[in-house]
């Protein structure tokens, strides 16, 4: 039995990609009876039961005023420590380069097993939003990415990811080992359609474009409210799923566009049967991130064979060719409306993609990890060759 150890520097109640892929591998390795899986996190502020088919160990945190997320406190926390001490690992997985993160890759080092990290954000973007400084975003990167580079293995989430990586300063070109989704495809379509058609008093022709994630800037919202404001055939409606602390502003930037009439903000949704009809009813997920690195919510979308349309230079759709499996938009407001409307015009060119975004794009949570279980075996496999030379 190989016992794994998986390092992230937040988690539950808290939920973000990074807490949903870590989630996900958990699940998958405790089922397994060849693998014995702990995920090591810091405490949440609030009183949380973890409530999940795998162990979790946690630390103490306090609150970071100025992120949403806490500050984990490992090295201080004996209890922590202990229950690290005695896992007996045969392979560390850190998710984040921070405290836990790196205290996972210390036990690594000292103990002689191979540590991997998978890398999954843009850091350097998120550096510099917190500090606006070109200089303090810098010593950051160097500091996390040593980090990284005393790893034995990394991987990116998608080539892009990697190459980002190589520019910031990885020792080698990371490995690619690409996210699933635990969304299968909707098993009677037709009636899923019709349900949400009229639980929102939708016409069954009226085209439907969706945004599911976070309401927040980062994720470009206001940037697709502006584009929807230049699209000539105003006989469509947008839904728009989810919460976030900029959806008052999000709501109101939708009214002085004069768009109350054409979007329709729908709140945080948790049913997946739910997600997969409104992916379903609608024609395109409308995703113009420049921030994510590789989004799961697009992989959703092509389990229902919903292509997605993205914007030029993001790193997110690496894995896209312009009208083959999705399509790639320009930069601008009127270039991402003129976009939308050329899709809208061209329904074979639209089917086409549709098929390839379901062929290409889509991959199970299963996949993936029977991919992980070979990449920890192999690893294993190899320090243990290592031992005995």
């Amino acid at each position: 039995m190989i016992k794994v150890g998986l390092f992230l520097d937040t988690y539950f109640p808290m939920v973000d990609g990074v807490i949903n892929v870590v989630h996900n591998y958990a699940l998958r390795l405790a089922a397994d009876g060849d693998f014995d899986v702990t995920v090591f996190v810091p405490k949440h502020g609030k009183k949380y039961v973890d409530d999940f088919p795998y162990k979790t160990v946690r630390c103490k945190s306090v609150r970071f005023p100025i992120l949403d997320y806490r500050l984990p406190k490992p090295r201080r926390d004996a209890a922590f420590k202990k229950a690290l001490k005695e896992s007996n690992l045969d392979i560390v997985h850190i998710h984040s380069p921070f405290m836990v993160g790196e205290m996972g890759v210390d036990y690594a080092k000292k103990h002689g097993i191979p540590a991997i990290a998978t890398m999954h954000s843009q850091f350097e973007k998120d550096f510099y939003k917190a500090t606006r400084s070109k200089l303090i975003t810098k010593i950051l990167l160097k500091k996390v990415m040593r980090v990284f580079n005393r790893c034995d293995e990394f991987y990116g989430v998608s080539a892009a990811v990697s190459q980002l990586f190589l520019r910031y300063g990885a020792r080698h070109l990371p490995l690619v080992l690409a996210n699933g989704t635990d969304m299968t495809p909707l098993d009677n379509r037709k009636a899923g359609i019709a349900a949400i058609n009229e639980k929102f008093s939708l016409p069954a022709d009226m085209p439907v474009f969706i945004f599911v994630g976070r309401i927040t800037a980062l994720k470009n919202v206001f940037f697709l409210a502006d584009a929807l404001s230049r699209l000539k055939d105003k006989n469509y409606k947008m839904l728009f799923v989810g919460d976030g602390k900029e959806l008052p502003a999000l709501k109101k930037h939708v009214s002085r566009l004069g768009l109350d009439g054409n979007v329709m903000f729908l709140g945080k949704i948790t049913d997946r049967e739910t997600i997969k009809a409104l992916f379903c009813r609608s024609k395109l997920f409308l995703f113009p991130s420049m921030y994510d690195a590789n989004s799961l919510v697009q992989n959703e979308a092509a389990s229902q064979s919903i292509p997605t349309v993205f914007m030029e230079g993001a790193v997110t759709a690496s894995a896209v060719t312009d009208g083959v499996n999705g399509f790639i938009a320009p930069a601008t407001a009127e270039g991402y409306a003129a976009k939308i409307e050329a899709v809208l015009s061209d329904g074979a060119q639209y089917k086409r993609v549709a098929e390839g975004a379901k062929s290409d794009l889509y991959r199970t949570w299963d996949d993936a990890v029977e991919e992980l279980k070979c990449e920890y075996r192999r690893l294993v496999s190899e320090n243990a060759d290592k031992k005995r030379k």
